[in-house]
Parts: C-alpha cells; sequence; structure tokens
C-alpha cells in the first residue's frame, strides 16, 4: 500500500505540523506538490529534501510570493509506480500549481510526463536524467541544482587537470548511474581500467573491491547516493583502499546525516559539489544557520536544493497576480531571481543551470559532525552537455 505523508502549511512555521484552518484556505493559495522517498531504501534523501522544503517555507512565514500555500507531500517510496500515481493524483483531484520532485532520477523519468501533460510544471530539487535536458526537455520541466553528468564531468576534469593516469568507476544499474559515469568518461582523459554497475539494492560490495584492487588503479570514481554511499565507503576504508588509492565521487558522501553516519571513514575523502556549506554568500549562511537551529544537525546538500526550490517559486510567485497563469509563471521562474544557497547562478536553455563546480573535501567541524567544504573551484560557470540538443531557445 502507497504511503502518503499530507502537510499544509499556511500563515505561519508554528502551523507546519497541522492543518490549515478552513478560513485560511482563501483563493490565491499556492499548491505545492512534493513527491519524494520519504520511506524504504534512500529514504535518507526524501527526509533532507522535506527538511530543506519546510525550513524554507517557515523562513517565508508560510506564504510563497506573499500568498498563502499549502505543502502535499506524496512518499513515492523510490518506485517509479507509485510515483507515477502520486503525480496523476497531485494534479488531478489535488489540482496543485507546481510540483517539486522527485528524489532519484528513476521515479523522475516516471513522473515527468504526467506532470508537464496535465500543464503543470515540475522542478527537479535532485535527479536531472540526461534525456530530459537534451531532445526530450520540456518547457514545464526546471532541474534546480544541476544536470546529472555534471559533477561526474567535474571530477573527470579535476583528475584529468591533476595528470591521474588511470581509473575505476562504479555506479547502481538505473538511469543516474548510467548518467554519471557517461559523465566521468566524456571529461576524464586517462585510462578507465574498470567499470561496473551494481544492482540498486545491492549494498554488499566486497566482490567489486576485490576488482578494484586487482586492477590497481591510481584513482577511484563512484556515484553512490544515500545509504548505498554510507556502505561503499565504509567497506572502502575496511579494505584498505582508502590510504592506497584516492576515492572520488558525486553524490556519495554529503553533508548531514549520512556524512556522520559514514564517521571517520570518510575524513578526507573528495568529491564535486555546486554547493557547499561553507560557501561563504549571505543567503547560504543564513539558511546554514537556520536548518542547525532548527535541526541540530549540518543541512545537506539535498536540504540545500529544496529549499532553492522553494525561494524559487516564491520569488516566481510574487511577480505574477495567479499562478494559475502558467506562461507568466513559468518566465518567472526562468528569471531565477532570488538569492540562491550557491550564489550566482542562472538557468540554461534547457532550465538546467549554469553554476560553480567545486572541489570538495570531507572534515570534522567544531561540534564534531563531519561535513564537506569547498577546496577550490573546477569550474566557475560550467553549463551542461545536452543543452544544444533542447529545441527550447
Amino acid at each position: 500500500m502507497k504511503t502518503k505523508i499530507t502537510k499544509l502549511l499556511a500563515v505561519s512555521a508554528l502551523a507546519a505540523s497541522s492543518l490549515v484552518p478552513p478560513a485560511l484556505a482563501e483563493e490565491g493559495k499556492v499548491k505545492v506538490g512534493l513527491i519524494l522517498s520519504l520511506s524504504g531504501p534512500g529514504s535518507v534523501l526524501g527526509q533532507e529534501m522535506q527538511k530543506g522544503a519546510d525550513l524554507a517555507l517557515e523562513m517565508l512565514d508560510g506564504k510563497l510570493g506573499g500568498k498563502a500555500a499549502e505543502f502535499i507531500y506524496e512518499d513515492d517510496q523510490r518506485k517509479p509506480d507509485v510515483g507515477k500515481e502520486a503525480a496523476e493524483k497531485l494534479t488531478r483531484s489535488d489540482d496543485v500549481d507546481v510540483v517539486i520532485g522527485s528524489s532519484f532520477s528513476n521515479v523522475m523519468m516516471a513522473i515527468h510526463r504526467p506532470i508537464t501533460r496535465a500543464g503543470k510544471i515540475v522542478l527537479s530539487p535532485n535527479p536531472a536524467p540526461a534525456p530530459l535536458a537534451g531532445d526530450k526537455c520540456d518547457p514545464n520541466y526546471f532541474a534546480v541544482p544541476f544536470q546529472n553528468d555534471q559533477l561526474a564531468e567535474a571530477i573527470g576534469t579535476h583528475l584529468s587537470a591533476e595528470g591521474v593516469g588511470s581509473a575505476f568507476i562504479l555506479a547502481p544499474n538505473y538511469q543516474a548511474g548510467r548518467d554519471l559515469l557517461e559523465g566521468f568518461k566524456r571529461t576524464y582523459t586517462g585510462e578507465i581500467v574498470g567499470e561496473i554497475y551494481t544492482p540498486l539494492e545491492q549494498t554488499d560490495f566486497s566482490a567489486e573491491l576485490t576488482q578494484v584492487k586487482s586492477a590497481d588503479p591510481d584513482a577511484v570514481f563512484v556515484f553512490y547516493p544515500g545509504g548505498l554511499g554510507i556502505q561503499w565507503v565504509k567497506q572502502y576504508a575496511q579494505a584498505g583502499l582508502k590510504d592506497d588509492t584516492p576515492l572520488y565521487s558525486a553524490f556519495t558522501y554529503f553533508n548531514g546525516a549520512a556524512l556522520n553516519a559514514i564517521g571517520e571513514a570518510g575524513l578526507g575523502l573528495k568529491s564535486a559539489a555546486q554547493w557547499t556549506i561553507d560557501l561563504p554568500n549571505d543567503a547560504n549562511q543564513e539558511f546554514v544557520e537556520a536548518f542547525r537551529a532548527k535541526y541540530d544537525s549540518p543541512p545537506s546538500d539535498f536540504a540545500a536544493m529544496a529549499y532553492d526550490a522553494v525561494r524559487l517559486i516564491d520569488s516566481a510567485a510574487a511577480k505574477v497576480d495567479d499562478v494559475d497563469d502558467t506562461d507568466a509563471f513559468r518566465a518567472a521562474l526562468r528569471e531565477a531571481d532570488f538569492a540562491s544557497v550557491r550564489g550566482e547562478f542562472k538557468f540554461n536553455t534547457n532550465q538546467h543551470p549554469i553554476q560553480a563546480m567545486y572541489l570538495a573535501t570531507v572534515e570534522a567541524d567544531e561540534d564534531g559532525n563531519y561535513i564537506a567544504v569547498s577546496e577550490s573551484v573546477i569550474e566557475e560557470a560550467m553549463e551542461d552537455s545536452y543543452a544544444k540538443d533542447c529545441s527550447m531557445e
């Protein structure tokens, strides 16, 4: 049976855990559906996004663009069919104005069409599969954080610049995994000495680690999100590879509860990132401080991107008389006229960001939390590789 979590928010953040009183359900309210993985495998991603979205609305006094707001959460359980059902419910019976979702690329590939076909706009807070950035781009689909391949391309660029001669690459066998390894190969100029795709539910990597040891690469690049990343990094260190073979990733170790779950095994590991907790812009500092105060933990990348998605909706809703005017609302979203936690970024013609990419390194903060901080800039204004294939201008 599908698990559903519904949350209505309006007027103030203090009402975030309760239903909006009928008297406040006035016309002009902005209804936002959120399809996230809130239970089962990968739920840590969805739960972090929920925290980021809730915090953003709280800091906006329960309003978007000055209008009362309603959040309706749906749990996709990381299952495409459940996600599709949620998308149809939100756009039909709930008649939301915009959808934020999902947590994983396989679910995004199932939900984007029902949403856009219904004339609604969907904002991705995390997954950005290659087809939707290129020839299957859609005016009603926006990728808020990145295009999947970008972080892997950034690591490939970095390792090539550092003269790393060989690499072994691994990822789960689904849309995002295939996207990221293709992205790495697109920019890495060294030799790929091994390439493995593992089942999405696999958490024991002993056989793959044996193959990595045998290949003896100069570096390893992996994409293992959520709980998979926790297991991979721990097992990598336990196998004795950490000290001898540098490990790089995209999305595998990130700020928040999961990085603390990895613990000491994550220290010194490097990843590409479009956002890090220490970026010095005012919007990010405000977000990090508020998140720590509310949840007593450092925010994750996933929380930060969901937070940005809500702030983007707020900026667009403020520019239109009615968010039901989809053309006007879409045009306002494309302007990206809000203070992002990333600092400067804008949407490319395919409605994916142009933004800086950083090399992030894991360290411990003064409270004993493990966090990923920016070590250097890999690219100042990185575009994705698929915009040229998108017919939008």
